[in-house]
């Protein structure tokens, strides 16, 4: 059983160039290492973005993709945002599929409920000593086998307002570039040693409402609302979005995506943390200053997860178009 959201191992992997105005085939490596220059300007500029889906097997035998058409969407939103020449729609699901047919074997069971983790990227390449985009770029996607993101998966855990900013008001934070979660870093060690397990960041303009955490969305319920922060410093959640579809369509609720002030977390009957890699975690407390919220609940987080888990694994048949088999 593959246990944490961590690195274990590989079969192969892939790696597309961009060079003279355009993308080659791109090929699968033996390699998990690439050869850059120290003046690339991923490493000296940070033009950098990356993107996160998951295949799971199915009790079938089946391999399943979930929404990857959205994350192909999300990475050219990213990369035009970052100067980079969009990943071509046939190159990205190519790769996608290639990787998932050399790493078939390292899917975690059904049971188990893990996944292969497949994290496709973009940087760039060029050698450049002033600050401007490269015109020269590397596509690549890596998979791994992984378990739960949290320790103990569907567990509660704490989080901590921060005095930092994960992003600008007018920023990165609705792209999925490296720099945000570099920026993230720090304020997460400063919560560990606190005791909290992450960070929930503040609208950075006002610090008055809640944004997220460092690598997820935050959702709250409160009675029959599904509520979901409104921010152009929030990274659009392919989780969260397919959250409040299964809450309208499955639970009845009424879905609220709109600004969240940080005295409302006490109205909240429950919150929780979302994305490709937590899934839902549901929160126990939040520690403003000398303030703490705590939620007792996740009765109808539970519900949700248990749903789009069931969708993910293909117990359930929907009606969406978003489980593929590959």
């Amino acid at each position: 059983m593959v246990e944490g959201f961590k690195y274990h191992g590989t079969n192969k992997t892939f790696f597309a160039y961009y060079k003279d105005g355009k993308w080659d085939e791109g090929r699968l490596s033996d390699d998990l290492n690439i050869q850059i220059s120290a003046l690339a300007t991923a490493l000296q500029y940070g033009q950098s973005i990356f993107e996160g889906l998951k295949a799971y097997r199915a009790k079938d035998g089946r391999t399943l993709l979930f929404r990857p058409d959205q994350n192909h969407q999300r990475m050219i939103h990213s990369c035009e945002r970052m100067m980079m020449p969009p990943v071509p729609k046939d190159l990205f699901f190519d790769a996608i599929k290639k990787i998932v047919d050399a790493n078939r074997d390292l899917i975690p069971s059904y049971e188990s409920r893990g996944s292969l983790y497949i994290r496709p990227f973009v940087i760039g390449i060029e050698t450049t000593m002033g600050v401007r985009p490269s015109s020269e770029y590397l596509f690549g996607v890596v998979a791994t086998p992984v378990g739960s993101y949290f320790k103990d998966g569907f567990s509660t855990i704490r989080l901590q307002t921060s005095k930092y900013d994960r992003a600008a008001p007018n920023g990165l934070g609705n792209v999925k570039a490296g720099a945000n979660y570099a920026a993230s870093l720090y304020p997460k060690h400063l919560a560990k040693l606190d005791g909290f397990d992450d960070c929930l960041y503040l609208d950075p303009k006002t610090h008055t409402r809640i944004d997220e955490t460092g690598a997820t969305n935050v959702v709250a319920i409160k009675g029959e609302k599904f509520i979901t922060p409104q921010s152009n410093s929030v990274l659009p959640s392919i989780t969260n979005n397919t959250l409040q579809v299964l809450a309208k369509d499955f639970l009845n609720m009424e879905v609220e995506v709109r600004a969240i002030d940080l005295t409302e977390l006490a109205t909240f009957d429950e919150l929780g943390a979302c994305g490709t890699a937590a899934v839902i975690t549901p929160v126990s407390e939040v520690k403003h200053e000398e303030i703490s919220y705590k939620f007792k609940s996740y009765e109808k987080l539970h519900k949700l997860f248990k749903l789009l888990q069931s969708i993910q694994y293909g117990d359930i048949k929907e009606s969406y178009g978003w489980v593929i088999s590959v």
